[in-house]
């Protein structure tokens, strides 16, 4: 991905997301760490009348923010374990984010120099299902979980601009379940587990204590919505296609260096 283009990302994200790595790449010479390792949107903005979509916030006392709270509370749980460590890997979306969470998934590599085209579609998109949260967002700007229970988050260098930032609904939890509805297009033998992981990666935030239940759950309608729009974008599906045919051009299944069995192990952590 070209300077300019991370540079253009980085700002695109920053009044969206607010979120930031968990650990920083070395900086070059000439630039500064790059947070949010995406690309130029296909469609750009939030999503049109998603507050249309998604019903409005849990009010404080109703069914919807008292099962949120018993769900932060399980969540809470995890600290510490294989579960909250992979919850504080899946926030980090600089450098190789799709490469770590989605390739033990695709039972394939997916990364710049394996799947080039694929990883270019994977970062433009990625930017679309972030910019998509952001106008239901600022509607309702509902405080974290960890500025309501006082418990520290598996991003503690994030809370500071997160607590600037709507919890409901989750930007990261559509990227992730969008990701995984991308990734399932290219790889349909392995469209269960990539949805699947894209469902987790969006749970990974309850897990971080830096959203509740309800954030990630409306995440993910948004991003199904998002999904379908980029899939009217003539842009969006000549590099779909592009992918494809860069999947197809793969002899067998690239082996993971990643230790998978580690990831299936830490999700079956999930309460």
């Amino acid at each position: 991905m070209r300077k300019r283009d991370l540079r253009i990302a980085a700002s695109l994200m920053l009044p969206v997301m607010a979120c930031s790595a968990v650990q920083q790449p070395q900086a070059s010479a000439e630039e500064a760490p790059v947070k949010y390792d995406l690309g130029q949107p296909y469609i750009g903005g939030p999503l049109p009348q998603g507050e249309l979509l998604a019903p409005a916030a849990p009010a404080e006392g109703s069914a919807r923010a008292m099962r949120d709270a018993a769900d932060s509370t399980a969540y809470l749980a995890l600290a510490g374990s294989a579960r909250w460590e992979l919850a504080a890997s899946d926030a980090d979306l600089g450098p190789g984010w799709f490469t770590r969470a989605f390739s033990c998934a695709a039972g394939r590599v997916i990364s710049d120099s394996d799947t080039p085209r694929l990883a270019q579609l994977l970062r433009r998109a990625g930017t679309d299902f972030g910019m998509s949260t952001s106008g239901v967002k600022k509607l309702y700007m509902r405080e974290r979980p960890f500025m309501v229970n006082g418990a520290p988050s598996c991003t503690p260098l994030d809370e500071a601009d997160l607590r600037g930032n709507g919890s409901y609904p989750s930007g990261h939890s559509a990227i992730g379940y969008g990701t995984g509805l991308v990734l399932a297009s290219v790889f349909p033998d392995r469209a269960t587990q990539l949805v699947a992981r894209g469902r987790a990666y969006g749970t990974s935030r309850a897990v971080c204590n830096v959203h509740w239940t309800s954030d990630v759950e409306e995440g993910r309608v948004i991003a199904s919505a998002t999904f379908a729009r980029l899939m009217a974008d003539p842009s969006f599906r000549a590099d779909l296609e592009a992918a494809k045919a860069e999947a197809e051009s793969l002899a067998s299944a690239v082996p993971v260096e990643a230790d998978c069995a580690t990831e299936v192990s830490a999700l079956a952590e999930t309460p």
